[in-house]
């Protein structure tokens, strides 16, 4: 049977790992315009941005693996956005579809719906309404070929 409820624990969770994902994603914009000058700014902006640590961690995690994957998640978010290339998009939508292409390709505990359901979200909220849709056609295409690639990890697993 499907659960199509979600628990009131589980409900908080989820609102955690969103104001995690804003934490990371205003992170990630700073480094995007600024580079690594600032981060010390980024430690504090998450730090200062919520007092729970769960939140931290997770909007941390974020923002080390979207740093250290950077060259792969563009190389295949340019892959997935037909005649888009990366320096072509804004940056929040540049570092939304990083942030949740590293959450499909690295984060096997995050269920893909969700991944993609918070970028669309987030670009919708930081960007515009069109955003959304261009997060969501790129996005979704990362899943079909991760899927489709045998080597690649398993987007469809929770």
């Amino acid at each position: 049977m499907r659960k199509i409820w979600v628990s009131y624990a589980e409900n908080q969770q989820l609102r955690k790992r969103t104001r995690a994902r804003e934490l990371a994603l205003l992170a990630l914009y700073q480094l995007d315009l600024r580079g690594d000058e600032v981060l010390d700014d980024i430690a504090r902006l998450i730090s200062e941005g919520t007092d729970d640590p769960g939140v931290r961690l997770f909007a941390r995690e974020l923002v080390d693996g979207c740093r250290a994957q950077r060259a792969t998640l563009d190389a295949t978010i340019a892959a997935a956005a037909d005649n888009w290339a990366i320096g072509r998009m804004s940056s929040i939508d540049r570092n939304v579809l990083r942030m949740a292409a590293f959450e499909l390709l690295c984060c096997d505990d995050i269920p893909p719906k969700v991944s993609i359901n918070e970028a669309v979200h987030l670009a919708k909220t930081y960007a515009s309404t069109q955003s959304g849709a261009f997060v969501n056609g790129v996005l979704d295409r990362i899943l079909r070929e991760c899927a489709a690639t045998p080597d690649a990890p398993d987007a469809s697993d929770g």
